[in-house]
């Protein structure tokens, strides 16, 4: 959220503009049912992958994030911790195919492996599990996750919810005259 340099120099992200961040960690419960149950506030200065640690603390949960959090090392380390975890994968990530798994006639994904990510120098330890569908304008998601019991069609359907959160946000930024905040 763009904020008022001369009033909030504390969150100084540019030398003539300040800048927060407000991640928010949405519990899903059942079909239509979520709540906000946790943010933490930073300035736009903190990278994302440096929050991971404090956002990321109950197993039970399956954590989905954006690119902005790809870290080979640390999937390895949530993997190994009993983390769950679901992002998109970058363009030019290096992937190596395990394993071709079955895809139901109707689904909407339309390749479904089981992979080992990163080059020789920096590659994870775990297989993962990649996932490629196409989103509302046709384009392609990479979908990674270390979730392995899940339908297809439900990965990308979580994947799916946490895109919605960001038109949201994205919907609130270009209507709403937050930049006064």
């Amino acid at each position: 959220m763009p904020l008022n340099l001369t009033n909030h120099q504390w969150a100084e992200f540019r030398k003539i503009k300040a800048d927060v961040k407000l991640p928010l960690r949405l519990v899903f419960m059942e079909k239509g049912t979520s709540y906000p149950e946790k943010t933490v506030l930073t300035t736009a200065k903190e990278h994302d992958r440096n929050q991971l640690e404090v956002r990321v603390d109950d197993r039970e949960c399956m954590y989905v994030f954006d690119r902005g959090y790809l870290d080979f090392e640390r999937f390895d380390r949530m993997t190994d911790e009993g983390f769950f975890f679901l992002t998109r994968l970058i363009k030019n990530a290096v992937i190596r195919d395990i394993y071709d798994f079955k895809i139901p006639a109707d689904s909407a994904v339309w390749s479904d492996q089981m992979v080992l990510i990163g080059t020789v120098q920096n590659r994870a330890e775990n297989y993962f599990r990649l996932l490629k569908a196409k989103d509302s304008k046709g384009n392609i998601l990479c979908l990674i996750t270390n979730r392995f019991d899940f339908e297809p069609d439900e990965i990308s359907d979580i994947y799916k919810s946490r895109w919605a959160i960001e038109l949201f946000f994205k919907w609130i930024k270009q209507h709403l005259n937050i930049k006064k905040f």
